[in-house]
């Protein structure tokens, strides 16, 4: 484990799930929408099909509530055998308006620990998913003077990472990623010679899991609490 953070220049955070809350959310619309199509299927499968059609659209729709909504739409048709009633198509466009209407839930110390690190570094967020969501999230939480730089992503993978610190003329050595997900925001970055921190968030998408094979070589650092920053990097 790498925790060597003297030259490090520029801070970057992901920002669902480590700035503030996000997969709840997603969580909590999985239940609605398998009330929903209860009578057509259980809710364990429901869920497991309504995953596997995410998998399938995401290069189509990418990451974020719109593609997400627009996969439980194209489920309920599946799963219903055409059958599905306008009314309950219009109560999962509901889900997904009530999603995006979601107030802004920092986690623990973020305002406290930005301000704090924004003295002596460079702060930029990088997140993936919708531009629009992420831009009004982003204006909710009341962050974004603390932030030099804020890119939307496509994707995370080393390819993106690599090609945005190029464009904004930062060092792979002279930066350090902070994020909840080992697949988006900590794995790409060690690959490309950069630091990453890991902040575990209680709960994390499948489709961000990663196994044991991909962690044993750990040369990352695990925080429980973004708050542990200001010691770390003091």
């Amino acid at each position: 484990m790498d925790t060597n953070y003297k030259h490090i220049k520029v801070i970057g955070f992901d920002a669902d799930d480590t700035l503030w809350v996000n997969e709840t959310y997603f969580r909590d619309a999985e239940l609605e929408f398998a009330k929903l199509m209860a009578p057509y299927e259980t809710a364990n499968k429901i869920d497991q099909e309504l995953f596997k059609k995410e998998m399938d659209n995401l290069p189509l729709y990418g990451y974020g509530v719109k593609g997400f909504v627009l996969s439980m739409v194209e489920m309920a048709i599946e799963l219903s055998n055409n059958m599905v009633s306008n009314a309950t198509i219009s109560k999962i466009l509901d889900i997904g308006k009530s999603m995006l209407n979601k107030p802004v839930e920092l986690l623990d110390g973020v305002e406290d620990t930005l301000n704090v690190l924004s003295e002596n570094y460079r702060l930029i967020l990088i997140t993936k998913g919708d531009l629009l969501d992420q831009e009004r999230k982003l204006e909710k939480s009341n962050l974004t003077s603390y932030f030099h730089h804020i890119e939307v992503l496509s994707d995370k993978q080393e390819s993106n990472y690599a090609k945005l610190l190029e464009h904004l003329d930062i060092e792979p050595s002279e930066f350090l990623m902070v994020g909840n997900s080992l697949k988006s925001d900590i794995l790409p970055l060690v690959n490309i010679n950069a630091k990453a921190i890991h902040v575990p968030f209680h709960t994390t998408w499948l489709h961000e899991q990663v196994n044991t094979e991909e962690t044993e070589q750990k040369k990352y650092r695990t925080i429980s609490s973004l708050s542990d920053l200001k010691s770390i990097l003091d």
